[in-house]
């Protein structure tokens, strides 16, 4: 596929590089709730540096006494103060967002399709011009952090597809969407539905299909449990190492431990896998018509499989694994990254059924700064986001004027962040561990015992 020397000097590169890479996880995985049935996330509570985020004191002592929130992010306990008669009807919403937000241009995505594609297609080429030696192994880390970045954006408007954003004609939808997820080893029709599944129950305790932690005290079939355990883990374990742990494990094995067991799901849906709907795992999440579905999806998946085959009998594995493999590594991270953020942080609550609904659940997403670059390579979807699950059929290139109309007419719902994303993350990896039940119905998240 690309022009280099015998394979045999491309494996000793393409094994630095990875066991570099993966040497912390293997180090963490003797800890590694994703590695259990248990599909909980797992975080830590070490205490944030002042410095990171600038707190009216006056609000943390009063959230602190309202709600148990020692610590609050850049929303400052918003997410908390929010109360149901806060919430507008779908219908409000699309009364207050512009009409043409609404409509789906084929010609204007498969422009940012072909982008994206061409930004991808480039990164590979640049690759020529790297050479292929140890002393290399830092540019090539480098090469594969850019890469699997600027795949990302592929990689996004397939998510775009599989919720119906991309077109009206949905023979092309599909077919755009089937292709760059397959290219994505994602099986297209199986995450279309469990991502759905997540857009239907953001932040319900029970029926939630991604990022649902785990409860103290909590009950089996409705929560997740074992949050007692974990808090006392991570207070064994140390405040910081653990946030470093949760880094790692859920940016290297979050997406594929998500795929194959549902890791980090609620209870309602079980160890469900994207690739096999039937037993021995669990069936919930694949209605009558879906695992014909899945099954469609999987054939794309060993069709990308066979490519790859083919290019490492040719190439060498060493060179599938630097020039595929690793990249791909880096795409699954902001794959992680993003949902992680996008729906947990230290004052966001998850709620009981009784509490939930789609569009209280929807107004609990919170729209973070990526910047300029990161917005244009990935089609602002970590700061749009808000909107996009409102409506997740509003195409990405009318999802900024979308949010802007959300944020006026709903201010008192509407959650934007501005802590810088790197110190979020860590904010999250390192306090957000357990949840408890409130007597309001809304479940906040615990502090770890100093």
């Amino acid at each position: 596929m690309l022009d280099r020397p015998p394979a045999v000097h491309h494996q000793p590169l393409a094994m630095t590089i990875l066991a570099l890479l993966l040497a912390p996880s293997s180090l963490a995985l003797h800890h590694s709730p994703l590695l259990r049935q248990s599909r909980a996330v797992q975080r830590s509570s070490s205490a944030l540096p002042a410095r990171m985020i600038a707190l009216d004191p006056l609000v943390a002592s009063e959230m602190n006494e309202r709600f148990d929130l020692p610590l609050l992010s850049g929303l400052q306990g918003k997410a908390m103060l929010v109360e149901k008669s806060d919430i507008p009807t779908k219908a409000q919403v699309r009364q207050a967002v512009p009409k043409h937000c609404f409509e789906r241009d084929t010609a204007k995505s498969m422009m940012y399709a072909v982008i994206s594609v061409a930004q991808s297609a480039a990164c590979l080429a640049a690759a020529r011009f790297i050479p292929m030696r140890r002393i290399a192994a830092p540019l090539w880390l480098a090469w594969a952090a850019v890469t699997g970045t600027v795949w990302t954006g592929m990689w996004v408007v397939a998510h775009e597809c599989g919720h119906g954003a991309f077109s009206d004609n949905r023979q092309l939808q599909d077919a755009v969407g089937y292709v760059l997820h397959s290219i994505l080893l994602v099986p297209y029709f199986s995450w279309q539905r469990s991502h759905a599944v997540h857009h239907a129950n953001t932040n319900h305790i029970t029926k939630g299909e991604t990022h649902v932690p785990v409860v103290v005290n909590g009950r089996a079939g409705i929560e997740n449990e074992g949050g007692e355990g974990e808090l006392e883990n991570a207070k064994k374990f140390g405040k910081g190492p653990w946030g470093l742990l949760q880094l790692v494990l859920h940016l290297g094995i979050g997406w594929p431990a998500y795929l194959l067991w549902g890791a980090t799901g609620g209870p309602k849906y079980g160890t469900s896998n994207h690739f096999v709907p039937f037993k021995p795992f669990d069936t919930a999440l694949w209605p009558a018509s879906w695992p014909k579905k899945v099954m469609r999806s999987d054939i794309g998946i060993v069709a990308m499989c066979a490519v790859l085959g083919a290019w490492a009998a040719k190439a060498g594995g060493g060179t599938v694994a630097l020039l595929y493999g690793l990249p791909l590594c880096f795409t699954n991270m902001w794959l992680v990254a993003y949902t992680w953020l996008q729906h947990t942080d230290v004052d966001v609550p998850h709620l009981t059924n009784d509490e939930f609904s789609y569009m209280r659940g929807a107004f609990l997403t919170v729209d973070r700064p990526y910047g300029p670059i990161f917005d244009w390579l990935h089609h602002k979807i970590g700061s749009t986001h808000v909107a996009h699950h409102i409506d997740c059929t509003i195409p990405h290139y009318r999802a900024l004027e979308a949010t802007n109309a959300i944020k006026e007419a709903f201010p008192k719902a509407y959650l934007y962040d501005p802590t810088p994303v790197h110190k979020a993350m860590w904010r999250v990896a390192s306090n957000c561990i357990a949840v408890k039940l409130r007597p309001d119905g809304r479940y906040t998240w615990v502090p770890v015992a100093e």
